[in-house]
């Protein structure tokens, strides 16, 4: 009787093993497909992909207008370091 509980346990501890070594790997998949996702969407932000229409000076417009914001964020922050830290 023992023994068919052993191999019961055993069996349940194998099984939850291998559960734990498939949610590791599916982990992972989920981590990169964020990383991917968010480096999507920042190129398209950045590229101006949401511009309504096919007009080049309002995708160039964008384009130049977020470039510049992303220097000034940059600009203020290497500013606050510099005076605060």
């Amino acid at each position: 009787m023992s023994q068919g509980r052993e191999e019961r346990d055993a069996e349940r501890r194998r099984a939850a093993l291998r559960d734990l070594e498939r949610a590791g790997d599916e982990s992972e998949l989920v981590f990169s497909s964020a990383v991917k996702r968010a480096a999507e969407r920042a190129r398209d932000h950045f590229t101006a992909a949401d511009a309504e229409g096919k007009d080049w000076t309002e995708v160039w417009g964008r384009r130049i207008g977020r470039a510049l914001s992303l220097l000034a964020v940059l600009a203020l922050a290497y500013y606050l370091a510099v005076t605060y830290l």
